[in-house]
C-alpha cells in the first residue's frame, strides 16, 4: 500500500510546469485606501496568501481554469468574485460589523458561499473557534445553534446535529471521513483540536456526497491554507486551564519553496481530574492526548497533490462515580498483596495527571493523499487514504498492563471526483467513493464480532445559476456489503472461528448487503443585496452498523447486555429545509427550520422473558436492536444587532430546539433518548480594532447561556430521566499585541461557569452513574468554574 501511495505521489509531481499567477489590489471601497493583511484563499485549490505593505498580492502556480476567490478581514464584509490564472484584479472591500456570506466547500462540487448553499450550513471561524474555552474540538463546537455533544467527561464527545448522533453524523478531517468505531458510547473522535483552523457544519442529510452515515450531517474539520510562495512560518499557543489544571500547547512550521510546501505541528494536552460543587473533584476524569502531523506537497499550476501524515494518542480515565457509602466521597480500586481492595480517593489522586485503571488507550494513525489535477477546462479531486484505529481498554487493577478489550480498525479510504468543463452554464460533477475496512478483536472480552466491509457508492451533482436564482440537485447509489465471522468460546476461554468440541457459539457469522438510494434537489434567491431565502428536499441513507447487527455481551459503559439484530435494513430518512436570512449594516438574522422523518429507525428495546419479566444475562438486562419510524421537528434561529455607527457593540442571540419522537409507540417510550433540550444563548460583545499603543483587535464577550428543561424522555427500562434547566454565566477577553502593523502575540483570557453552577448536562453520560447515598444526588455533575488563559505568538 505505501509502495503504490508513492508512486502515485511522484506521478503527480511530475506534471507541467508551467508558471501562472493571480495577482491583484484589495482597497478600502469608501477611502480607496489599501488594506494591509487582507487573507486571500482559493478554497478549491486550498491556496492562500496575505496582502503585503501596499496593499497588493500575488498567487502563483495556479490553475488555468476559472476559480472562487476569497478575500477576508477583520471589520469588512467578506469578498468573493471568480479569477482566470494570468489575470490582474481590484478587490472593493466593504467596511461591516458582520459577515454571514463565508464560503464553504462541504457537500459541493465546488466553492460556493454560504448563502447561496441550499442547505443549512454553519461556518466555524478560527477566531470563533479560539475564543471558546473547551478540553476537544467537538466540546467547542457544541455552543452551534444546532449541534449538542454526548459527552462522558471532560476527554470524550460525540457530535450530535438536531438530535442525531453516533453513526449518524459524519466527522471529515483531512478531506476524509474518520473512522474510529464510532458506535462506541465512550468512543470520542480522535482529532487534534489545535490543528484545525475552521469547521464546516452541514445539518442535514449530506449522504449525497458521502454516502452512508451522514444522515444528520457532517463535521468537515479543515486544515489552515499552506503559505504562499516563498513564504515560511508557524506559531506556538499554550493554554492553562484552571479546573482540571489542563495544560496545552501545540507549535507548527510551515512554509513554501515555491512549488514544494510543508507543514510540521506537534501538539499535546493533559489534565487531571476535574471538579465541581457537589461532586469535589471527579475522580478518574483527567486524560493526557499528544498527536504530530506532516504535510508535504507540491503546487503547480497543473494543480496540487498533498501527502498527509499523522499520528493521535488519548489516554482517558473512565468514570465509574462509585462512592463510599458513609462519606459520599470517590473509591478506587487497588491492588493489595495479589487482591482487589477498595479505597477512598486522596487529594493526589484527583491531582495526579496519569489515569487511573480503569482508562483506555486510544491510537489513531493515517496517512492521505490528496490531489488536484486540472484536465482541460475541467478538473479531478482524488482523495486515498488508509487509517488506523487501535482501542484498548485497561480494566482489571490486577493486570493494569493487560487490555481487556482491544478493537483494531483498519480503513481505506477513496474519494474521486470529477468536474466537467461547463456547459450551457450548468456546473456537473460526478465522482465514486467509499472504504475497504476491517475490524479486529485482540483481547479476551469482545462485544461485536470480528468482520470485513466494502462500500461503494456512484453520484452526480449538478448546479446552476439563473442571476439571484441558484439550483443545486443530485442523485446516488450506495452498496455496501459487510462480512462478520463466528466466534466459538470454549471452556478455559480459547476461542475459534470454527466450532470445536465443549465450546459456544459467541457470534454467528453472517453476510449483510445493504443498497440505498439518496438525493436531492435545493434552491437559493437572493431577495435583494441583504436578504436571500433557501429550501432543500433531500433523501438521506444509513446502513445499520456492526454493533446492531452482531452485538452480543455487556456493554461495560452502559451496564446492559446487548443482542444485534441481523434482520436490520437499512435506515432512510427525507428531510425537508427552509431558511430565510438578512444582513445589513444593523442586523444579520438567519431562520432555519426542518422536517426529518427516518424510515427504519435503529434503537435499542427491552426484553421481556414468559413471565413478563426482564430478562437478564449475566446480571444485566438485555436489550435488542429493533427499528420503527421516527420524526424530528426543529430549527434554529440567530440574529446580531450591531447598531450604526455603534458597531463596535454587538447583541448575539441564538436559539434551537428539536422535537424527536418514535412512530407507534407508548408514552414511555414515544421520545428519542439523548435528545439535547432547548437552548437560548445571548451574548453581548465589545470590539476595537485600535485599543491603545502596541494593543489592537481587542474584544470582550459575555454570555448567557440558558439551557431549557428536557422533560420529552425515553422513560422505559430506565433508560433515560428528565433533567432540570440551568443557567450558566461564561465571559472572555482577548487583545493582540501589534508592532509595526503586524500580530506578535495573541492573549486571551476566558471564564466558564462564572458563577460555579452545579448541573447537570442532559446528552451527559455520568448523569446515569450510581447515586451517592451520603447526599441523595444520582450521577456525576458537569465542570464547574473555569478560567483558562491562552497565548498565541506566530512568527
Amino acid at each position: 500500500m505505501r509502495k503504490y501511495i508513492f508512486m502515485l505521489f511522484m506521478l503527480l509531481a511530475v506534471g507541467a510546469v508551467a508558471q501562472g499567477g493571480i495577482k491583484g489590489a484589495v482597497v478600502d471601497t469608501r477611502s480607496q485606501a489599501p488594506l494591509v493583511g487582507v487573507s486571500i484563499y482559493l478554497p478549491d485549490f486550498k491556496m492562500g496568501t496575505t496582502t503585503d505593505s501596499t496593499g497588493r498580492f500575488h498567487l502563483a502556480n495556479t490553475p488555468a481554469s476559472k476559480v472562487l476567490l476569497q478575500s477576508s478581514f477583520v471589520g469588512y464584509r467578506t469578498s468573493v468574485v471568480e479569477v482566470f490564472r494570468n489575470s490582474e484584479v481590484l478587490i472593493k472591500m466593504e467596511p461591516a460589523a458582520t459577515e454571514i456570506n463565508e464560503v464553504v466547500v462541504t457537500g459541493m462540487s465546488k466553492a460556493s458561499e454560504q448563502k447561496r448553499v441550499a442547505s443549512p450550513v454553519a461556518v466555524v471561524s478560527q477566531k470563533m473557534l479560539t475564543q471558546i474555552s473547551s478540553t476537544n474540538i467537538i466540546d467547542a463546537l457544541s455552543v452551534q445553534p444546532g449541534i449538542s455533544q454526548i459527552t462522558t467527561g471532560a476527554g470524550i464527545s460525540k457530535p450530535v446535529i438536531r438530535g442525531l448522533g453516533y453513526n449518524r453524523v459524519l466527522v471529515v478531517n483531512d478531506g476524509i471521513r474518520q473512522e474510529g468505531q464510532q458506535w462506541g458510547d465512550e468512543h470520542g473522535v480522535e482529532v487534534d483540536q489545535f490543528g484545525v483552523d475552521r469547521v464546516e457544519i452541514l445539518k442535514g442529510p449530506a449522504s449525497l456526497a458521502y454516502g452512508s452515515d451522514a444522515m444528520a450531517g457532517v463535521i468537515n474539520l479543515i486544515s489552515a491554507p499552506l503559505p504562499a510562495d516563498k513564504k515560511m512560518g508557524g506559531s506556538v499557543t499554550s493554554e492553562y486551564q484552571t479546573n482540571n489544571g489542563l495544560i496545552g500547547t501545540s507549535a507548527n512550521v510551515t512554509g513554501n519553496a515555491g512549488f514544494f510546501v510543508w507543514d510540521f505541528r506537534a501538539s499535546g494536552r493533559l489534565a487531571h481530574d476535574y471538579k465541581n460543587r457537589y461532586d469535589g473533584y471527579v475522580f478518574n476524569s483527567g486524560f493526557r492526548e499528544h498527536s504530530f502531523s506532516t504535510t508535504l506537497g507540491i503546487k503547480r499550476d497543473w494543480g496540487y497533490s498533498n501527502l498527509i501524515l499523522s499520528y493521535y494518542n488519548l489516554k482517558p480515565g473512565i468514570v465509574e462515580g462509585d462512592r463510599d457509602d458513609l462519606t459520599g466521597k470517590f473509591i478506587k480500586k487497588v491492588d493489595v498483596n495479589g487482591a482487589e481492595e477498595s479505597r477512598i480517593v486522596s487529594s493526589s489522586d484527583s491531582k495526579s495527571y496519569n489515569p487511573s485503571v480503569p482508562f483506555q488507550k486510544v491510537g489513531h494513525y493515517k496517512a492521505v493523499l490528496s490531489s488536484f489535477v486540472r484536465l482541460g477546462d475541467g478538473h479531478l479531486k482524488s482523495i486515498i487514504g488508509f487509517q488506523q484505529n487501535r482501542r484498548k481498554e485497561f480494566a482489571n487493577v490486577l493486570e493494569p498492563s493487560t487490555p481487556e478489550l482491544y478493537f483494531k480498525l483498519s480503513t481505506v479510504n477513496y474519494d474521486f471526483q470529477y468536474q466537467l468543463p461547463q456547459v450551457g452554464g450548468f456546473d456537473i460533477a460526478a465522482g465514486v467513493n467509499g472504504m475497504f475496512q476491517r475490524s479486529q478483536n485482540l483481547a479476551e472480552e469482545v462485544l461485536v464480532p470480528e468482520y470485513h466491509l466494502f462500500d461503494y457508492g456512484i453520484f452526480t451533482i449538478v448546479k446552476r445559476n439563473f442571476g439571484r436564482l441558484d439550483v443545486t440537485g443530485g442523485i446516488r447509489f450506495d452498496n455496501r456489503r459487510i462480512d462478520s465471522k463466528a466466534l466459538f468460546v470454549g471452556a478455559n476461554e480459547e476461542t475459534s472461528e470454527h466450532p470445536f468440541a465443549g465450546a459456544t457459539e459467541r457470534f454467528s457469522a453472517f453476510t449483510s448487503t445493504f443498497n440505498g438510494i439518496s438525493g436531492s434537489v435545493g434552491a437559493t434567491y437572493q431577495l435583494s443585496k441583504v436578504a436571500y431565502i433557501k429550501a432543500n428536499l433531500s433523501r438521506g441513507y444509513r446502513a445499520p452498523n456492526i454493533a446492531e447487527l452482531g452485538s452480543n455481551g455487556v456493554h461495560e459503559g452502559t451496564l446492559r447486555y446487548e443482542a444485534g439484530n441481523a434482520a436490520l435494513k437499512a435506515e432512510h430518512s427525507l428531510q425537508a429545509d427552509l431558511g430565510v436570512g438578512l444582513s445589513t449594516e444593523h442586523i444579520s438574522a438567519e431562520l432555519n427550520l426542518f422536517s426529518n422523518r427516518v424510515f427504519n429507525f435503529i434503537y435499542l428495546h427491552k426484553l421481556q422473558n414468559r413471565l413478563g419479566q426482564d430478562s437478564t444475562i449475566d446480571g444485566a438486562s438485555v436489550f435488542k436492536f429493533t427499528s420503527g419510524d421516527a420524526r424530528l421537528l426543529g430549527g434554529e434561529v440567530r440574529f446580531d444587532i450591531h447598531p450604526h455607527p455603534f458597531d463596535w457593540i454587538h447583541l448575539e442571540n441564538s436559539f434551537s430546539y428539536v422535537l424527536a419522537r418514535l412512530k407507534d409507540q407508548p408514552d414511555t417510550s414515544k421520545y428519542l433518548p439523548f435528545t439535547p433540550a432547548p437552548r437560548l444563548l445571548s451574548s453581548i460583545r465589545f470590539e476595537a480594532r485600535k485599543v491603545a499603543r502596541g494593543l489592537g483587535n481587542g474584544f470582550f464577550m459575555f454570555d448567557v447561556e440558558s439551557t431549557f428543561a428536557q422533560n420529552n424522555v425515553y422513560t422505559a427500562f430506565n433508560t433515560e430521566t428528565r433533567t432540570p434547566s440551568y443557567v450558566l454565566l461564561n465571559a472572555v477577553l482577548g487583545v493582540d499585541l501589534i508592532r509595526k502593523g503586524i500580530t506578535r502575540a495573541s492573549l486571551q483570557v476566558g471564564v466558564n461557569n462564572l458563577t460555579d453552577r452545579a448541573y447537570q448536562s442532559h446528552l451527559s453520560r455520568l448523569k446515569y452513574a450510581p447515586e451517592n447515598l451520603a447526599t441523595g444526588r444520582s450521577g456525576v455533575y458537569n465542570m464547574g468554574r473555569n478560567v483558562t488563559f491562552r497565548v498565541a505568538v506566530p512568527f
